[in-house]
């Protein structure tokens, strides 16, 4: 079991090793083209707007809701 083992992590190891060893280089070359444009911004005025206060939830939590469940449950 153990000779297997290692036979595994070479084979593996040697794969890794080749596939690292075979660098593939992309050389991309563009030629000197002028691009042309302005610089485009909405007309008007910024606009200030003042922050929500914090508020409460208003989801209210029920204390007594598994008590009422389970009398519902009895009558039936």
């Amino acid at each position: 079991m153990k000779k297997l083992c290692v036979v595994l992590f070479v084979a593996i190891l040697g794969i890794t090793a080749a596939a690292i060893a075979q660098e593939d280089t992309t050389t991309y070359d563009f030629e000197d083209d002028l691009v042309k444009g302005d610089l485009v911004r909405p007309d008007g005025e910024n606009l200030l707007v003042r922050r929500r206060g914090a508020r409460e939830s208003l989801i209210k939590i029920r204390e007594h809701f598994i008590p009422e469940l389970l009398k519902s449950v009895e009558d039936l």
